[in-house]
């Protein structure tokens, strides 16, 4: 028997995230956060799922994030990122259950500009990631593969909740624009805001389809985010609109003036391609995507259909 058969359980870790949290919402998903399942323990995931199976399916939303942080974390950076992935993969290859993987744009070393989206297949096998962080994202996608060779691998970008009190880029926006007159956003990074709701919502769907059909129509590694692409400066302007504010409050600045521990890519827009080559439904252009969590007050659990 395989998955394919009859659905399983839905286990997800890193549930107390932007995109885990929405997951471990969803009637009858199993949630996992830091205190049930600590991913930079590389022992934890053989305990916590002792009683996995071969219909169940695992999505690994868990990950050190701290990007600036990282750069001098990197032994913790190395368990969550790394050894974490690695442990899961092993837990469900010996299962026979589905790993799922959420890693992130910060794995490709792409030049400044791009006349086309990032595929998968563009990722240099030779890569060495700008940042700490790009490097242990990277170093976790092929740690699970080589543990587990169905591991599926879902790369996004530019996630967000837009929460009154999120961390996220467009939350801290939101709060920016009652707290100062004027904010510089930099214009010279491209990307593609994703919302963690319909992140979630095709996370749901790919958790639903047999992954000996993924084998099938496309490779071990999707790309998903919001359609279409912007500046962080042109998102921030987007917010401020959206909230019924000056956008001419928000003014332009480079990456050079606004220098960071750990460097931001330049550009990272994913292609969605792969997405919908694995049957799955493409996630909706980025700004009516932005207007709904602008003006939703809670926000909505994903739906699969």
């Amino acid at each position: 028997m395989t998955n394919s058969t009859r659905p399983g359980r839905l286990f997800v870790t890193g549930a107390g995230g932007q995109v885990g949290r929405l997951l471990a919402a969803t009637p009858g998903a199993i949630g996992l956060g830091r205190t049930d399942l600590d991913i930079s323990d590389a022992g934890a995931p053989a305990r916590v799922l002792a009683d996995l199976g071969p219909h169940d399916v695992v999505v690994n939303c868990a990950a050190y994030t701290a990007v600036d942080a990282a750069e001098t974390d990197v032994a913790m950076a190395e368990a969550a990122n790394v050894a974490g992935p690695a442990a899961l993969a092993r837990v469900t290859a010996a299962a026979g259950a589905w790993l799922i993987h959420l890693s992130t744009d910060y794995v490709f070393s792409a030049p400044a500009t791009r006349d086309r989206p990032l595929e998968p297949a563009d990722l240099d096998p030779d890569a060495t990631p700008a940042t700490v962080y790009g490097r242990t994202k990277l170093a976790g996608e092929r740690a699970a593969r080589a543990a587990d060779p169905r591991t599926t691998i879902v790369r996004t970008a530019w996630v967000y909740t837009g929460a009154d009190r999120g961390s996220d880029f467009v939350s801290t926006m939101r709060r920016l624009e009652t707290e100062r007159d004027t904010i510089g956003v930099v214009d010279d990074q491209i990307g593609s805001p994703t919302y963690a709701v319909d992140l979630a919502a095709g996370l749901l769907q790919l958790a639903q389809t047999p992954p000996d059909h993924l084998s099938r129509v496309t490779g071990a590694v999707l790309h998903a985010t919001n359609a279409g692409r912007c500046s962080w400066f042109d998102l921030a302007r987007a917010v401020f609109v959206g909230v019924g504010a000056d956008p001419d409050r928000v003014r332009p600045v480079t990456t050079a003036e606004f220098p960071r521990p750990a460097p931001r890519p330049a550009y990272s827009v994913l292609s969605g391609v792969s997405w919908a080559d694995a049957g799955l439904r493409p996630l909706r252009e980025w700004r009516p995507a932005l207007d709904m969590a602008l003006h939703t007050r809670s926000l909505p659990l994903p739906r699969d259909s």
